[in-house]
């Protein structure tokens, strides 16, 4: 099995939406924010070679939208998607699956691209798409809530690629990738568990962004059911201590990963760093 990491791209979000009830006097000692109170953020994506499949895990953005669109993103830095799967040492014709964590804006725009003679086609065309039924069929209900997150443009080319393939609960994708779906965040959130090296990694994605979200009540304003969002990071959290797990982080420019800790306040992020640095 080989793993990587890339990101996709910087964004910038506000700091406070990020972290929900927690104060910024708190916050700001963790995300710097800037004079629009905005933070800045990762898109990192993973991808898992094993048994003859390249498993890509989200797509960021992509380009579907306009300038309008992805003026209040901010985007900044990163590789670009081909250009970091490229660095990776694959191309968009390499890709056999990818899993979608949920269908947010960020997570699976840059799956589908505008064709030269109009209309959207693949960019990955020999791929599978993973997404859970549940955020399947929550996304395309759609809810004021998220309906500026939930784009028809991103996510009715899935349903229309005859490679759709819904996960209807939690269980192995293939020997060593094991999917996990979750409701706090959005309903239907599906994370990846990857068994590496003799350690499990928890590619932790909108549930636990950043390593700043690793406390129980620091969590995003983004999640529609909070109290579900602080039991699942109890469940994770208790079981990544446990067992010695590794936080892979989708959202954090500073850390790739982290090992946990037990400290007086609870579960905090012990050790952290780039994934070439613990396995």
């Amino acid at each position: 099995m080989k793993i990587s990491l890339f990101n996709i791209s910087n964004f910038r979000v506000d700091g406070g939406a990020m972290f929900g009830v927690i104060p910024k006097a708190l916050w700001s000692r963790q995300a710097e924010a800037d004079e629009k109170n905005t933070i800045d953020l990762s898109l990192t994506s993973l991808v898992v070679e094993t048994g003859g499949r390249v498993i890509l895990v989200d797509a960021g953005w992509g380009d579907k939208q306009d300038e309008k669109f992805f003026r209040h993103v901010y985007l900044h830095g990163g590789s670009g998607l081909v250009g970091g799967l490229a660095g990776c040492g694959y191309s968009p014709d390499n890709i056999t699956d990818v899993i979608i964590t949920h269908l947010h804006a960020d997570h699976c725009g840059g799956c589908f691209v505008n064709a030269p003679g109009g209309g959207v086609e693949a960019l990955f065309p020999n791929a599978v798409y993973h997404i859970s039924r549940p955020q399947w069929e929550w996304a395309n209900e759609s809810n004021l809530r998220e309906e500026d997150a939930f784009l028809p443009e991103n996510i009715k080319p899935f349903g229309e690629s005859g490679k759709l393939n819904l996960v209807e609960e939690n269980g192995e994708l293939c020997p060593g990738v094991r999917l996990r779906i979750f409701y706090g965040h959005t309903p239907g959130l599906m994370l990846p568990e990857i068994s590496y090296r003799g350690r499990t990694l928890f590619y932790a994605g909108d549930l636990i962004p950043t390593a700043a979200h690793i406390p129980l009540l620091w969590n995003m304003a983004y999640d529609l059911l909070p109290l579900v969002t602080i039991a699942e990071k109890q469940e994770i959290l208790d079981e990544a201590l446990r067992n010695d797990h590794l936080l892979l982080f989708q959202h954090d420019p500073l850390a790739e990963c982290c090992e946990l800790t037990e400290t007086p306040k609870g579960i905090r992020g012990g050790r952290k760093g780039k994934l070439s640095d613990f396995v």
